[in-house]
């Protein structure tokens, strides 16, 4: 008996769950095909959807016995929902005088927010979050340059709740709106496939050349990494088909895992959705989206191709071969079963790059798109039933999806509205500076740093929201052009989950890998070290980021292509045979020089490459000459 009501409250609770992740991608598809709502209704009500989905999907702790608690949030979530749908047309009016009404809702909104945020993301998110409430309480008590002074508890709920400068800013817009569409289409691919087909494309196509396996996991996890924009996600589902296959060929498991990592990381900077980092950047800079795309177009590029030949001279040193044709899918069967993914990717890229209407827009027009090729030219097609279960399915992933990106981009709106309240962001930069002595160098170094530091514990799009509010003002007092800065910031931001020693991204490849974590983070970086040079490069040699005349930019791309070719050579230490260190060393300093922009830069690049080529060469030619000899001898 008390195991039939077991069975039954578990299928009502999933019920339950299902249909409110259901509603919350249907209002966000309903808000984007026929007009959001006024922005602070349109962030509270999506706000409203994470919390309920939140404390439903994810238990207080591990045990079950704070029931009570999920309870009493669950109703303070609906009750704010509430709340605001009924005072928000007077609400931005009573900003810097709330009453105790106001009060009480907005303490519970932050409550909540930490909350849900600490469930989805961890406790680095929320312990800034915290740390940023204190300083804004008890200014007077930092020292030095930090101190300002204290704000009451009356005017940082203002600044927080009743303004656009708080959780109700740019960062939970842009989830409420654009990144939420976008989650929802790649739900939509994930659930009709688009995975294993992306992957299945992808052996077709470089599964029979020299280590095809592993530029099967470069060009899938690109491919699914520029929509899901979470390294560790991508990691862990792509990775579960390339990282055996690449063991299988003959790849040390550190590497195989340092290979999906690495390329499951550059999703995030691949136009053109570049998760939710390009969306967020175009609200915060006042960039239109498309500018920010084409600027990030050249160094992801660079990145992939950089990747894929380390990973050919790997396997070229190893002697390795690609897999039998035999077990290879047919490309054009392949392109005829993927046609019906192709056509919408190929609508969203016309609409954003050619038409270049909005995003929102964008997104909603493919996902129709999607689900129209899909009823009509799918695997599934006419098919009523199993239609509706996977647009259901859809809907309810997505919105699942979609959970811990806006419970982060809330939280940010906590620190940015501290941020601005408090003046911390102009501090930070004049500490950035003032530590720089000036030197520009310098401060991108520690900028770098920062990044790096935030990125390790925060998924990226928070952590490049967070040091954007404090860095960028600090590069751009110093004569760098905003999208640089900020690009700047976004890179290092992204790659952190494979910088050592808390590579999260690596650390996944390596359970999959069963490899050595930290060997498998070290061997990711060493892998993705160009783009750890690219932001510098692009910051002193802005035609890297298409800024300038185009015979420039032509020339600066095959340059630094050439370049990139030579980092290849340097880091896994092979060109035509194996090198030695005089000659990696050659090839670094010759890839360092190309992918700077700049004629002398060039030329001693090119003359660099010339010298390691030649030191190729006379060494071959020394080697058949003593097997010449020999033979002689005998």
């Amino acid at each position: 008996m008390s195991t039939d009501g077991g069975l039954t409250s578990r299928h009502i609770g999933k019920t339950v769950v299902t249909t409110i992740a259901v509603a919350l991608s249907l209002f966000q598809l309903y808000t984007a095909g026929f007009g959001v709502l006024t922005p602070v209704l349109q962030r509270a009500t999506h706000i409203t959807f994470v919390f309920v989905l939140v404390l439903l999907l994810f238990n207080t702790t591990k045990k079950a016995r704070f029931w009570w608690l999920d309870a009493m949030l669950l109703i303070g979530a609906v009750a704010t929902g509430i709340y605001m749908w009924l005072t928000y047309q007077t609400l931005v009016f009573r900003a810097g005088d709330p009453t105790n009404l106001d009060m009480i809702m907005g303490i519970a909104t932050i409550v909540l927010i930490l909350e849900v945020t600490r469930r989805t993301t961890g406790w680095p998110l929320v312990i800034i979050a915290v740390l940023a409430l204190v300083y804004a309480r008890f200014g007077p008590y930092f020292p030095g340059i930090l101190s300002h002074k204290a704000y009451s508890l009356e005017r940082i709920i203002s600044q927080l709740y009743l303004s656009m400068e708080g959780i109700w800013g740019v960062t939970l817009g842009v989830a409420a709106t654009m990144v939420a569409l976008f989650v929802l289409f790649g739900a939509f691919l994930e659930a009709t496939g688009g995975g294993k087909i992306f992957i299945e494309l992808a052996f077709s196509i470089a599964g029979k050349s020299t280590g095809g396996p592993a530029k099967v996991a470069v060009v899938s996890s690109g491919l699914m990494g520029t929509i899901s924009g979470s390294p560790v996600a991508n990691v862990a589902t792509v990775g579960t088909f390339t990282i055996p296959l690449m063991k299988r060929l003959g790849y040390d498991p550190h590497v195989a895992g340092g290979i999906e990592a690495v390329a499951s990381s550059g999703g995030a900077i691949m136009p053109p959705v570049m998760g939710a980092g390009a969306f967020v950047m175009s609200e915060m800079t006042g960039i239109p989206y498309s500018r920010i795309c084409i600027a990030a177009a050249i160094p992801a590029v660079l990145y992939y191709l950089s990747l894929f030949l380390a990973v050919h001279f790997e396997a070229k040193r190893k002697g390795m071969k690609g897999l039998p044709a035999a077990e290879l899918p047919n490309l054009r069967a392949t392109l005829q079963k993927s046609l019906f993914l192709l056509i919408p990717i190929f609508v969203l890229l016309y609409l954003l790059v050619i038409v270049q209407v909005s995003p929102m827009k964008a997104a909603f027009w493919s996902i129709l798109v999607l689900l129209l090729t899909s009823i009509t030219i799918g695997p599934e097609r006419f098919n009523f039933r199993a239609n509706l279960a996977f647009i259901l399915s859809a809907l309810e992933k997505g919105a699942r999806d979609v959970l811990t990106v806006s419970a982060a981009c809330a939280a940010a709106g906590i620190i940015i509205g501290v941020i601005a309240q408090t003046g911390i962001g102009l501090t930070f930069s004049s500490i950035v500076v003032e530590a720089a002595g000036g030197r520009l160098i310098l401060a991108l170094a520690l900028t770098m740093v920062a990044s790096i530091i935030l990125g390790m514990g925060l998924p990226p799009t928070a952590a490049y929201i967070v040091l954007a509010a404090m860095g960028a003002p600090a590069l751009v007092q110093m004569n760098v052009p905003v999208l640089i800065a900020h690009l700047f910031i976004f890179y290092f931001s992204v790659f952190a989950p494979i910088t050592p020693p808390v590579a999260l991204a690596a650390y996944t490849a390596a359970g999959i890998a069963e490899s050595d974590p930290m060997r498998t983070g070290v061997t990711a970086f060493r892998l993705g070290l160009v783009a750890f040079l690219i932001p510098y490069m692009f910051t002193y040699g802005p035609s890297l980021v298409a800024v300038g005349a185009a015979g420039e930019i032509i020339l600066t791309v095959i340059m630094a292509c050439i370049g990139v070719f030579c980092l290849a050579a340097a880091v896994i230490g092979w060109m035509m045979e194996s090198l030695s260190w005089f000659e990696r060393l050659i090839f670094f300093g010759a890839a360092l020089s190309l992918i700077d922009p700049g004629l002398l830069t060039d030329l001693l690049g090119l003359a660099l490459l010339g010298i390691a080529m030649l030191s190729i060469l006379l060494r071959r030619r020394r080697m058949l000459q003593i097997a010449e000899r020999k033979e002689v001898a005998k």
